[in-house]
């Protein structure tokens, strides 16, 4: 305790002491006992504080008043159910002590629950310390009694179970815990007239983390969503809209996939028709944040609107990747794919043999080499600024605030699959996209002019020209450009116009070149019908996120596999000769190009294959739907039933690699005592990358496997299990002096694992012994136990630490 803390406490002592005939009692405690069931009871331990004092909450940072204490007199007849919760208190600047403190004032309920062996007595004492703004009274000690009869109700819960978390010696999560709070969150409400409002939902995210979409398509995945309470006194206008400024739409390393996510701020508009003049709009949004490296539990967080007047309510709560630097690797990724594709867009029959004719004409008609080259360049610039202007177009005028719909909507991938599907039929030769001829005829026209305006529209020309082979590369990366947003379809079009561009300044500064390039011919459709392959494969991943958010299963990855094994196989058969497209010339004999192509092709289309079979198919990881969408989840051949477990091992489910395991805290400890086993207990996820990556790389590998099948009882707890607790186990309780309402199975064993052991990332691996209680190897995790190694070493341990007990 700080000295100037330290001597107001003694003053106020002495002053307590020499004016004994001025003693204050501000607070009157009661107390009373709520029967829940047979054996479980609710102490409720009331205070009635006077106006101007405030009394402080249990759990204060040092340096501050003394905390409200809560002593029990032990007694083998009751166990003490987690610790004594608290209601939500104030938090402010404490002029006594010069620190911010949790205080109480009016009337506080402190409640405890309790469960009983027989009929008993419970006693002890609290203590407590108040303030006014002026003065604080010494701490006090208030004898409490409770005699406690057990009843004959029904139980409550199955199998006489307890149906609640063990007992936790310490249920503070302390300054220095590991629990990360990398997201607060603020609310407020704006009035928009005849009795509307807008309710906004701001989440300030610390810098290196994301929070996700409430549109994203994987299942049991991290999405954010909101929970209104239902009421006749207002009307929710569709669901909340999120503000595009910081979204986007990206590759996810933790999840492997492309999923929609914010960094930096993520904003939530609802709109609110009141039926009455005030109404006070009440729920929870629960959301996930993510890392480069790992993600945390789900977290819930209440909120309350009193409408009528401007509400906001700042509270900072958190537990959701994107830095900047994920950001401009997105952009460089689009930029290096759109170079590509002007690239190939190059040797197409459309442009390709437009090179040396467009270069002979400026190095022929120019006056002077550096007049050429000039001229050159400008046209080459001038193709650049065509493009880009069209990536513009796309920025500006597709509405900021539909960029997520183009990204997750089932209308919108349905028409960019359709779109797609139309470009590679015409470069497969079944017919020919072309612009109208009037557009082609006044930009020529307009070129005859001389000067840099002539050259200019020259450029238009050939991009006009060249629209039935340039126009599907060019929208495929427009439609991948606007499902992320932002200035990506500018950055598109400047890659591909770049390359596009790139010949035409090089061979006018070095005529040369040209002597090298190859002639045109037949190779130039092979060109265009092998994207015509890769524009229909690319399709189905559209088709795939439609079917994906509505859970249709009709495109599960087996299928979609299977259709691109299909496409590929059927390009393989065509590079090798095997069959002709209709604009083909008759093949003599295969080009080392094309037999390279052709194997590289057979290559992909083997690799693909055992993916039938459950192969993870890293190559393409982020295209086919996830392994959890699929007729086959474990693999084909591979079936889901319980490996290793017995009739008589109620409780148990079909976990990793075969593995039996409980997803109950309690079922497990009754079963690991029974069978003499120590217990693995594994907090995760649904949502969780990286536990499935230890499932898959390191569980089934061998030095692990065996222990985990054979000498351990396996407790997977989910963190972010979905369904709802029995209402008798849905409670508020205190983490830190933050309130927390335990809502479903996940909130439970997330809570668990916060208060437990400090942390709330997963995977999170600690080793128990039959009652319980922690082994002496510490715990595990994916950073620093991510392989087989270092985690057999971590279950070696721990089975000693058990054999040694």
């Amino acid at each position: 305790m700080k000295l100037r803390n330290l001597l107001l406490l003694v003053v106020s002592l002495l002053s307590f002491y020499s004016l004994k005939s001025q003693i204050e009692e501000p607070v009157t405690w009661s107390f009373e006992s709520k029967q829940l069931s047979d054996n479980k009871y609710e102490l409720q331990f009331i205070a009635d504080i006077d106006e101007g004092w405030h009394m402080y909450s249990q759990y204060l940072a040092d340096g501050g008043p003394i905390p409200t204490t809560f002593i029990f007199t032990p007694n083998d007849n009751y166990q003490l159910i987690d610790s004594v919760v608290e209601p939500k208190s104030h938090s402010a600047f404490d002029e006594n002590f010069q620190v911010d403190v949790a205080y109480f004032d009016g009337k506080t309920v402190f409640k405890q629950l309790i469960k009983v062996d027989a009929n008993t007595t419970i006693e002890g004492e609290i203590e407590f310390m108040v303030c006014d703004d002026a003065k604080c009274l010494p701490p006090e000690l208030i004898p409490f009694k409770f005699d406690l009869k057990q009843g004959k109700n029904t139980v409550f819960g199955s199998n006489n179970k307890a149906n609640n978390l063990p007992p936790i010696e310490d249920n503070i999560v302390k300054n220095d815990s590991q629990v990360l709070t990398p997201v607060s969150w603020t609310y407020e409400s704006k009035s928009l007239g005849d009795d509307q409002y807008e309710l906004i939902f701001r989440a300030s995210i610390d810098e290196g983390w994301h929070l996700y979409s409430q549109h994203i398509s994987l299942e049991d995945g991290p999405a954010t969503a909101f929970k209104f309470e239902e009421s006749d006194d207002y009307q929710l206008e569709a669901s909340p809209v999120e503000d595009p400024k910081n979204f986007h739409n990206a590759f996810d390393p933790m999840f492997e996939t492309k999923l929609g996510y914010f960094e930096n701020e993520a904003v939530f508009r609802q709109k609110v028709n009141l039926k009455k003049t005030n109404a006070k709009v009440k729920g929870y949004l629960t959301y996930m944040v993510c890392d480069d490296q790992k993600c945390l539990s789900p977290e819930d967080v209440e909120f309350s609107f009193d409408l009528g007047k401007v509400t906001e309510i700042n509270e900072s709560v958190g537990a959701g990747s994107s830095s900047s630097n994920i950001v401009n690797k997105s952009l460089l990724s689009i930029f290096v794919i759109a170079f590509l594709s002007g690239l190939a867009a190059l040797l197409t029959p459309c442009v390709f043999p437009m090179i040396p004719m467009t270069v002979s004409f400026f190095t022929k008609q120019s006056k002077t080499k550096a007049a050429g080259i000039r001229n050159a360049i400008f046209y080459g610039l001038s193709i650049i600024i065509i493009y880009v202007f069209l990536g513009s177009i796309v920025t500006l005028f597709v509405p900021s605030d539909t960029i997520n719909e183009i990204a997750t909507g089932v209308g919108m991938n349905i028409f960019f699959f359709l779109l797609l599907i139309v470009f590679a039929v015409s470069f497969l030769g079944a017919f020919e996209i072309t612009l109208p001829s009037s557009w082609i005829n006044k930009a020529d026209q307009a070129s005859d002019r001389g000067g840099l305006i002539g050259i200019f529209f020259m450029g238009l020309v050939l991009a006009l020209v060249s629209f039935s082979c340039t126009g599907p590369i060019v929208g495929s990366i427009l439609v991948e450009s606007a499902t992320r947003g932002g200035i990506v379809p500018v950055v598109g079009m400047l890659g591909f116009s770049s390359a596009l561009a790139l010949p035409f300044g090089l061979f006018a500064a070095f005529p040369g070149w040209m002597n090298s390039l190859p002639k045109s011919g037949g190779w130039l459709n092979t060109v265009k019908v092998v994207l015509g392959f890769l524009e229909l494969a690319f399709a189905f991943k559209f088709l795939s996120n439609a079917d994906l958010v509505l859970q249709l299963h009709w495109l599960e990855r087996e299928v979609f596999l299977a259709i691109w094994i299909a496409i590929f196989g059927i390009l393989a058969i065509y590079l090798f000769g095997g069959i002709r497209m209709p604009h083909d010339s008759p093949l003599e004999q295969l080009s080392v190009g094309r037999t390279l192509l052709g194997i590289v092709t057979v290559a992909f289309v083997i690799y693909l294959i055992p993916g039938l079979w459950g192969a993870p198919l890293k190559l393409i990881s982020g295209f086919p739907p996830p392994m959890t969408y699929s007729e086959s989840p474990n693999g084909i051949g591979k079936t889901s039933g319980r490996s290793g477990i017995g009739d008589h091992d109620e409780g148990q489910h079909p976990g990793p690699q075969g593995l039996a395991v409980f997803h109950d805290y309690d079922e497990g400890v009754i079963y690991a005592k029974k069978v003499g086993k120590p217990i693995l207990l594994d907090f995760t996820g649904h949502a969780c990358v990286n536990c499935r990556k230890m499932e898959e790389k390191v569980w089934g590998e061998p030095g692990v496997i065996g222990k985990l099948r054979n000498e351990l009882v396996i407790i997977s707890l989910y963190v972010d299990d979905k369904r709802d607790l029995p209402l008798e186990e849905q409670k508020e309780v205190m983490i830190g002096s933050k309130t927390k309402k335990l809502r479903t199975i996940g909130n439970k064993w997330s809570y668990l694992q916060a208060t437990r052991y400090k942390t709330n990332t997963q995977p999170y691996y600690v080793m128990l012994d039959t009652d319980g209680k922690d082994l002496d190897n510490g715990s595990a995790d994916y950073e620093h136990h991510g392989n087989v190694a270092d985690f057999s070493n971590w279950l070696k341990k721990g089975l000693k630490s058990f054999k040694d007990k």
